[in-house]
């Protein structure tokens, strides 16, 4: 699925708040790039973090919420 689909569809999971797609991602990434193992079936040696951290969130492994 190209980028832009999957930016798409994550958006939605997060009520259309760029902002909160865009943290979650960021922190989201920083894990995977510690060694957290990946919630979908990829080499995170072989595809971008950012780009695994997106795919989780659109395809909803990886629930993002504010905390309150």
């Amino acid at each position: 699925m190209r980028t832009e689909q999957l930016t798409a569809k994550a958006l939605e999971k997060v009520d259309y708040d760029k902002y909160l797609l865009a943290n979650a991602v960021g922190k989201r990434a920083e894990e995977i790039a510690g060694g957290a193992k990946p919630l979908i079936d990829v080499d995170p040696k072989m595809v971008k973090h950012t780009d695994i951290a997106l795919q989780e969130i659109a395809e909803g492994k990886l629930i993002v919420s504010l905390e309150g």
